[in-house]
């Protein structure tokens, strides 16, 4: 079974909704810890000030009390003491355990073991001071408080239960700050959402949208992000690709079909770029000699070959000798360029001069490569004998004078070469003239 697809805008509304159920959690738990603290403080409080009151109570009754009337005065004081809200419950025993006094005659409290232990407390550590005994069960929240009852010759303990205060007590005391606080934790989130659904899944989905545009061709669009940070860069980058592609298509709409090399737009661009940016450079030009009488003799296949050979050993040159950044283009026909920097430009036309004349010799049969020419057509229509194919460079600077265009570097090339091929071995030229 696929994976449930959940989009960007789904994962931030489920990501807030479960913080904001957290945070309200955590903070619901925090105030009714700090409520329940609270209420056990008050009732801790208000169980010293009942104790006393009942003691002074207690006493009285069994000072002035006949024993056999004792239980029935004891149980009824209990009873409106408890109406009074000074405590929960309360029941008065002996040392053997016999209740003397009780809020409820019909199943209310009764005497446990550990109640009866509580003699022995008092055994050990009775004073005047100390006169009642608290604990707290933490279980059922209460304080249970023991108090020695007395006189000239009876003893009782009572024991006191107090409320602290249970959750649904805090609950109920702490319901409107946490519904209150609940509400604004969701208004804030609401608001963050929209936030974030501005400055984050607005631009990731423009985009999303520009991408698809231009996966189906249109080049031309453009993203315009403006949030400041790392997606205002993102749309920038994506900017910047777009660019790039279009430069992209414009070189392979304008490369040489048969060696894949920029043409002419390519070049042209490049080399006023060098231009316009005042960099050093060296433009290397080539010429194949008798490629056309080659190409008459052997064939369009066979030249088309040559073409393909002089692209490798320009683009290999270039590749093991040249900068990373020069550049081999094919303006058509037997006609390259390689741009570069004028360090490099000697060692590069000796690899191209090296490599041709040894590869150039695989294009050519036994016989032509023994007599050393090939007989083919010549311009004018007659038959003549032409040297095997060599190459001529010639190589246009800005090292030693100014360029201000192209055009300009093209018609220096040009007398170059002119004076290149007038050579009959493969050679370079570079123009080293300051004017």
């Amino acid at each position: 079974m696929p994976a449930i697809k959940l989009t960007l805008q789904n994962r931030i509304i489920t990501l807030m909704v479960i913080s904001s159920v957290i945070f309200i959690s955590a903070f619901t738990v925090i105030q009714l810890n700090s409520k329940l603290d609270d209420l056990t403080r008050y009732n801790s409080f208000h169980a010293n000030l009942s104790i006393r009151i009942v003691k002074n109570n207690l006493d009285s009754i069994i000072a002035q009390h006949d024993p056999q009337d004792l239980q029935s005065e004891l149980s009824f004081s209990l009873i409106k003491l408890k109406e009074t809200g000074l405590f929960s419950d309360a029941i008065i025993f002996d040392k053997n355990g016999v209740v003397v006094g009780t809020t409820n005659d019909a199943g209310g409290p009764s005497v446990r073991y550990k109640d009866i232990v509580k003699w022995g407390e008092f055994g050990k550590s009775f004073s005047e001071n100390k006169w009642f005994i608290t604990e707290i069960d933490k279980f059922t929240r209460t304080l249970e408080a023991y108090l020695l009852i007395k006189n000239q010759t009876q003893q009782y303990l009572c024991k006191l239960s107090f409320s602290l205060g249970d959750i649904q007590e805090a609950f109920t005391a702490i319901f409107r700050s946490v519904i209150f606080s609940a509400i604004i934790i969701i208004l804030a989130n609401i608001i963050l959402g929209y936030i974030i659904s501005k400055i984050v899944i607005g631009p990731v989905k423009m985009l999303d949208q520009v991408t698809k545009i231009i996966a189906e061709g249109d080049l031309s669009v453009r993203v315009n992000i403006r949030t400041n940070d790392e997606l205002e860069d993102l749309g920038e980058t994506f900017n910047y690709m777009a660019q790039k592609l279009v430069k992209m298509k414009e070189i392979a709409e304008n490369a040489n079909p048969l060696t894949k090399l920029p043409g002419n737009i390519v070049i042209q661009d490049k080399a006023e770029d060098y231009i316009n940016t005042n960099r050093k450079f060296a433009l290397i030009y080539s010429d194949l000699d008798n490629f056309k009488a080659y190409n008459d003799k052997y064939g369009i296949a066979q030249g088309d070959k040559a073409i393909k050979l002089t692209s490798d050993i320009f683009k290999e040159a270039v590749q093991k000798l040249g900068n990373a950044d020069d550049f081999v283009g094919h303006e058509g026909g037997d006609d390259f360029i390689i741009l570069t920097t004028p360090d490099k430009a000697n060692i590069i036309a000796e690899y191209i001069i090296k490599e041709f004349d040894a590869r150039i010799k695989s294009l050519f049969n036994a016989e032509d490569l023994a007599k050393g020419h090939i007989v083919s057509h010549a311009r004018d229509g007659s038959i003549k004998e032409f040297p095997i194919m060599t190459i001529s460079l010639a190589g246009v600077t800005n090292q030693h004078r100014q360029i201000n265009s192209y055009a300009e570097a093209t018609n220096i090339a040009a007398e170059v070469k002119k004076k290149a091929k007038s050579i009959d071995t493969s050679v370079f030229i570079m123009d080293k003239r300051t004017s």
